[in-house]
């Protein structure tokens, strides 16, 4: 579809490639997008998320070990220095309650907490068990890019994304997120854009779901 190829064009793919990251690479990228989100998961703006990810980036924390090392304190500090000012107090302490618990239980490593898991409901509850906090919203932005590459990370449309697909008239309204996902993609499938994944195309949606919700309202008779 065209539009597809548009949508693309001009909101761009995965918010980890936004970020430098290549989720395909390896462990690794994928730990560091954990990080990222987890910031994203909050009530803020993607540009104050990302900026707060690369002061986290910057200094090489992303494991485990390396933030929990920083302690709450300094956690605190390397939130308000990204702007995430609002939510400092809650995310620092989030923050360590997720490393503390994927050390605990994973060895700190996100691979074998999917490896761990059965299916896909799963590793969602597997993830969201990690901390308190650690709610849907966050689970689906960390999953959804990682569609494709883990096998079991094939969580539902988020309502964003499905009702931005609603909008520009890819889904008809009334449908569960577990069927609009497989409709979606048959879409996809029948006309993919070269270069880019579904998982492109949800971010992309994602962001112009974010467009709409920022749009005035029209005035009555416009």
């Amino acid at each position: 579809m065209e539009i597809f190829a548009d949508l693309l064009a001009r909101l761009g793919g995965r918010f980890a490639g936004e970020l430098g990251l290549d989720l395909k690479a390896g462990p690794v990228p994928r730990q560091k997008w954990f990080l990222a989100a987890i910031l994203y998961g909050a009530r803020i703006s993607g540009a104050l998320a990302a900026r707060t990810y690369r002061v986290f980036a910057a200094r090489d924390l992303y494991t485990p070990e390396a933030i929990l090392a920083q302690g709450w304190d300094r956690l605190v500090a390397l939130l308000d220095e990204g702007g995430y000012a609002r939510y400092d107090f809650k995310t620092a302490t989030k923050l360590l309650r997720v490393m503390a618990s994927l050390k605990e239980n994973y060895q700190g490593d996100l691979e074998r907490l999917h490896g761990a898991a059965a299916d896909f409901d799963d590793l969602e509850a597997r993830l969201r068990a990690l901390a308190p906090g650690l709610g849907p919203t966050t689970a689906n932005i960390f999953l959804r890019e990682l569609r494709g590459i883990w096998p079991k990370a094939e969580p539902p449309l988020s309502p964003l994304v499905q009702r931005a697909a609603e909008a520009l008239g890819l889904l008809p309204p009334g449908l569960t997120p577990r069927e609009a996902l497989p409709a979606l993609q048959q879409k996809w499938r029948a006309q993919p854009v070269a270069g880019f994944e579904f998982a492109d195309l949800e971010a992309a949606l994602v962001r112009r779901g974010l467009e709409r919700r920022r749009r005035p309202p029209q005035a009555s008779g416009a």
